[in-house]
């Protein structure tokens, strides 16, 4: 099962509420997998500083103390907005890496889920509306979002297994279906250099978007590149900083509808997370062919 929302706005005028729309799509989306959920907001500020939103099982203790403990671990002056189980910190973008490095050693527990200058991801075990009304995704405002709910099927029902994914500077990715050679190419990236924490098989999925854009790949080229290279069925929703991606496998089967105004690009598992967008009748509503990327971007 599992339910995939997204969301890419083109009137700046939505902005302030992408959070609250993004939030109520997901929930629509309750049915589809009620075991975990999770967002990744790309902020609408445009700033010098860079973020990375942490996750602890234990924040009281893991996040006390974790500005200054940064600043001694690198000289770097860190900001630490705390939002339940996660924190965001903000800091110079020259030194996210060294602060992800000197988070590694200085508070090991920590689980990092994104990086970047405007993606923040949050997720948790719980059902959608848990999950958004916990870390205030309906105030939250951005150019653009993608959600999903999840229905374990191939690992456990953990915090490091919801989605979204995030592997590489400002890029996410959500998925539904199963990959049947992701052990294999987990095995491959990981000799190539690429970090991948958990047994999903999502995460190998963005990182092998994330590994075959390094090595000079477009997002475009890439997601042509996961139609050859991944078996399986798989609908993809890729975020980057500028936009996002759209690519099902060439069989299809896993159920996905897009809908497209003057003010938004949405898409959804089924069109009934769509139905209270603004415009959504006037809309250009299609399910998005086989083996075909998409792809819109600011």
């Amino acid at each position: 099962m599992c339910g995939i929302v997204g969301l890419f706005l083109k009137d700046k005028s939505l902005e302030p509420k992408l959070g609250a729309m993004l939030s109520d799509m997901l929930v629509t989306m309750t049915d589809r997998g009620p075991d975990s959920a999770g967002i990744a907001i790309y902020g609408s500020e445009v700033n010098k500083n860079g973020k990375i939103t942490i996750q602890s099982d234990a924040p009281d203790e893991v996040f006390s103390d974790l500005e200054q403990d940064i600043k001694t671990a690198t000289g770097t002056k860190v900001s630490v907005k705390r939002k339940s189980t996660h924190a965001v910190l903000e800091m110079d973008a020259s030194e996210v890496n060294s602060v992800r490095v000197a988070l590694n050693k200085i508070r090991p527990s920590v689980r990092i889920m994104s990086a970047g200058d405007t993606i923040e991801i949050y997720k948790e075990v719980g059902l959608p509306k848990d999950v958004a009304a916990r870390f205030d995704i309906s105030t939250m405002s951005g150019t653009h979002g993608i959600g999903h709910t999840r229905m374990a099927t191939e690992s456990a029902v953990t915090t490091m297994g919801a989605h979204p994914f995030s592997t590489g500077s400002d890029q996410c990715l959500v998925h539904n279906g199963s990959l049947s050679n992701h052990n294999s190419l987990r095995r491959k990236l990981r000799r190539e250099g690429v970090h991948i924490e958990t047994e999903n098989d999502t995460e190998v999925g963005a990182a092998y978007l994330t590994y075959k854009m390094q090595q000079g790949s477009t997002l475009g080229e890439a997601l042509e590149s996961s139609l050859k290279d991944l078996d399986g069925f798989f609908t993809f929703l890729v975020g980057t900083k500028d936009g996002f991606g759209v690519v099902r496998d060439p069989i299809a089967c896993k159920p996905a509808v897009m809908a497209e105004t003057d003010q938004y690009v949405a898409f959804g598992s089924e069109y009934r997370a769509l139905v209270n967008l603004p415009g959504i009748e006037e809309a250009r509503v299609w399910e998005p062919e086989p083996a075909t990327v998409y792809f819109w971007t600011h």
